[in-house]
């Protein structure tokens, strides 16, 4: 049985989603979208000089950027944007395995759609499928004025 797609625009593609990036942080630090499904999202981002701390070790300041814009971005598609903008109202992260190269690939999946608030559950994960971090990011939807 297939699921029915969670998005506003139901033919929305990657491609679509690209704009997104370019002119922003996840621009900087280098994350590209990666899948689209009925419901999730997915983005990767490379483990370098922009993502890494001192130690060489994967920043988890990096990991909450990688968790909040591919959450961010997914309440966004999810909403009507002519009557409607999302904005994070809290986050948090459990680096469980440390990163020192390659990719890492977060995938964004509701915990719940409601019309003021999504909670978008987030596992980021290395290019051997292992588990780096996992996040819960609550999005405000928030009505246009004028």
């Amino acid at each position: 049985m297939e699921s029915k797609s969670i998005w506003f625009n139901k033919d929305i593609s990657i491609a679509d989603i690209q704009q997104f990036t370019p002119a922003t942080m996840a621009g900087h630090l280098g994350m590209e979208w990666v899948a689209i499904g009925p419901d999730f999202l997915t983005v990767r981002m490379p483990v370098d000089e922009r993502t890494r701390q001192p130690y060489g070790l994967l920043h988890g300041g990096a990991s909450c950027a990688l968790a909040e814009t591919v959450g961010s971005i997914a309440s966004h598609l999810r909403i009507d944007p002519a009557k409607f903008l999302c904005v994070g109202l809290e986050i948090n992260a459990n680096h469980v395995r440390s990163a020192r190269q390659g990719f890492v690939t977060a995938t964004a999946k509701p915990l719940h759609l409601g019309s003021s608030t999504h909670v978008w559950d987030i596992r980021i994960t290395d290019e051997a499928d292992k588990l780096v971090c996992i996040s819960r990011l609550t999005v405000a939807i928030l009505e246009k004025k004028g």
